[in-house]
This record gives C-alpha cells, structure tokens and sequence, in this order.
C-alpha cells in the first residue's frame, strides 16, 4: 500500500494546515475590536478587505512553510510564528492608524485596502524569510 503510505503526509499537511488556519482566524477576529463576521454578512467590503489579507498573508507562509521544510514540526513552528508576526502587525498598524478599527467598521474600503494589503504584503515577505 504505497499510495496509502504517500499519502499520509499529504492529509496531516492539509489537516494541520487548515487547523492552522481555522485557529489563526479565530485569534485573529479576537484581537480586532470589530466583530469581521457580522461586518462581512451586512456587506462591509473595509472588513473583508481587511480580513481577506490577513487570511492571503498568513497562507503564503503557511504554503512556503510546507513546500521548503519536510518536518512536519518545524512547519508547526513556523506556522505559529507567522501567527505571531500577522497579529503583531495589525496591533501595530492599529496603534499607528488612529481610528483604523472604526474606519473599518464604517466600511472605510481604503482603510480595509490598506490593512488587507499590508497583511499580505508581509505574509509575502515571511514566507520568503523562510528560504
């Protein structure tokens, strides 16, 4: 059974990743001071904007982290540390950004641009620091 045997890697990757995943939008809905999900179900483009890049970014690191380590728990690692540096960027851009959170929730699309934006610009630039 070598197909089973190829493919056991495969689902704990896919499994652990989307758990990753999962976890990571649950942090991060918690540390905005926004509720993203009900701004998103009314039709705020700002707050899915603004979630939407967190999401991108912190996948490039995610898929990187997967195609360039072949331990599994070092992609673990890496993966919680992208965690860290995607909250930690948008807690510093909501400090520099006085009143980001609330031009967000106003559906603010530039504000959401710009944060959604900056979030996958530095996923990008995560996932490449693990090369």
């Amino acid at each position: 059974m070598p197909e089973l045997q190829a493919t056991l890697p495969y689902l704990a990757y896919l499994v652990s990743a989307l758990a990753m995943l999962a976890g990571f939008v649950a942090l991060y809905t918690r540390v905005t001071h926004f509720d993203e999900w009900q701004l998103i179900r009314e039709g705020n483009l700002a707050a899915a904007l603004s979630l939407g890049g967190a999401l991108l970014g912190f996948s490039c690191t995610l898929a990187f982290s997967i195609a360039l380590h072949a331990s599994w728990h070092l992609f673990i690692v890496w993966s919680l540390a992208a965690m860290a540096v995607q909250l930690l960027v948008y807690l510093l851009m909501a400090r520099m950004l006085r009143g980001m959170n609330d031009a967000i929730h106003t559906g603010n699309t530039a504000m959401g641009g710009l944060m959604g934006a900056t979030s996958l610009g530095v996923g990008i630039i995560n996932a490449a620091c693990l090369t």
